[in-house]
């Protein structure tokens, strides 16, 4: 499950690094305020990429999710963008965590036999 997730974190983290020029130049918002919400949130994705093996790294990654759609508020084309990248990471999140179950379970099948 980490490593799906830090993925998805990592590819995350680029997109939102990008978006700050986009909003700069295309979309006029105020230098300060691009920097600050869009390599903020893609600073916030490769710390918390790294710090995965912590229970409450899952949920700073939802937030992440929530502020990624929030910016299409000042790039309309964020709310489908960060809703694609939501997508993707509950996906993961929870594909991840059906796999480490089915381990966990094939472990101890094993362990019986």
């Amino acid at each position: 499950m980490r490593g799906m997730c830090a993925a998805m974190l990592s590819l995350e983290a680029v997109i939102l690094a990008l978006a700050v020029p986009v909003m700069i130049s295309v979309e006029d918002v105020d230098k300060p305020l691009a920097l600050g919400l869009g390599l903020g949130l893609a600073l916030l994705c490769v710390l918390t990429a790294g710090s995965l093996r912590r229970p409450q790294a899952y949920v700073v990654g939802h937030l992440i999710q929530v502020g990624a759609i929030g910016l299409g508020f000042l790039i309309p084309v964020m709310f489908f963008v960060g809703a694609m990248f939501a997508a993707l990471w509950f996906a993961a999140y929870f594909l991840g965590r059906r796999i480490e179950s089915d381990k966990a379970r094939w472990a101890a099948e094993a362990e019986e036999a």
